[in-house]
């Protein structure tokens, strides 16, 4: 069974389904999950600790799909960089789609029915890939940095700084994230453009005489 924590916030994120943040008690929580509104208080400490709590795990869950659809991809035996990619990108799109919490820290508008701390009021500073800082969401730029690297990483291995890889990467991640922004097609033909758009960029030093970095196993 899992923890009351873990409960507590499955309850949470069920009730935004129904009513804006605004609208959800602590004590509807509490009796949803199934304990004590004193357990709640206990592990959350408030309705805010709640919310912040509920965006660093739908944010958390995030990124774990992002590194697994990256690193199954670049572990598979014919896979290219657009594979890589394409895999990523699939990733982003259906789960911005499907999670309010991803959406908004994604696109920095988190609309009328999310807590405010599911979009930070500041931009967050730049720092590696980890566990998300402790107070609510990086911001939209920390997190396209994030999947930046964390593409760059799985496509060029120990050749992630390559400046070819980056470009290609920050642009892929760009051009996915204004499929969030402004959906166009499906998500496959998302990810299919990307993919092309990742191919051209790491294409384009070997046509220059440049060699360009290829995918590796786990990124390594």
């Amino acid at each position: 069974m899992p923890a009351a924590r873990e409960l507590l916030l499955d309850a949470a994120y069920t009730a935004l389904g129904a009513r804006p943040w605004n609208g959800v008690r602590m004590v509807d929580v509490a009796a949803a999950a199934g304990v004590s509104r004193q357990t709640l208080y206990n592990e959350f400490g408030s309705k805010d600790g709640l919310a912040r709590a509920l965006v660093r795990r739908e944010a958390d869950a995030f990124f774990a799909g992002v590194e697994r659809a990256l690193a199954e991809t670049a572990g598979r035996g014919g896979a290219d960089a657009g594979d890589c990619y394409a895999a990523a990108a699939r990733w982003i799109l259906r789960t911005a789609r499907a999670n309010p919490f991803v959406r908004a820290a994604l696109t920095g508008c988190r609309g009328d029915r999310l807590p405010p701390a599911a979009v930070p009021p500041v931009p967050a500073p730049r720092r590696p890939a980890g566990p998300l800082p402790p107070r609510g969401a990086p911001s939209p730029g920390a997190l396209a940095e994030r999947l930046r690297d964390s593409a760059a990483r799985a496509i060029g291995g120990a050749a992630e700084c390559d400046g070819a890889t980056r470009r290609a990467c920050e642009a892929a991640v760009r051009l996915t994230l204004s499929y969030v922004i402004a959906p166009a097609g499906t998500d496959e033909e998302a990810a299919h453009e990307v993919a092309h758009l990742v191919r051209v960029l790491l294409n384009a030093p070997q046509r220059a005489g440049v060699s360009a970095p290829t995918p590796t196993a786990g990124g390594r």
